[in-house]
């Protein structure tokens, strides 16, 4: 399989485990659920190290595959988030002036 994923995986397998140990961790489980009010889904992890080990240990076309589309997905997911704030070229004009709640004083 000639892709940008060359005969090696995208990572290392300790990294692939690392990730699946700190999603099921309590502390990311916490945080996950105050952000976004659901539990973490941590499923993915633990297939992409599954894959990651049927690779080197059997060199596994489809686990070869699998591990290719998984960090693409990945990398799709995180250049989808647009920036929260407009980024400026230059400070405002007035920035040198005193806040509203200053000048009432």
């Amino acid at each position: 399989m000639a892709d940008d994923c060359s005969w090696r995986s995208p990572r290392p397998c300790e990294t692939y485990r690392a990730e699946w140990k700190l999603c099921r961790s309590a502390r990311h489980r916490l945080h996950h659920y105050y952000v976004h009010g659901e539990r973490p889904s941590c499923e993915q992890w633990r297939r992409d190290l599954a894959s990651c080990h049927d690779w080197e240990q059997h060199r596994n076309p489809e686990a070869q595959r699998s591990l290719c589309e998984s960090e693409r997905a990945r990398a799709q997911n995180a250049q989808k988030y647009t920036l929260v704030w407009a980024l400026r070229r230059s400070p405002p004009a007035d920035w040198h002036l005193p806040l509203a709640q200053q000048k009432d004083e």
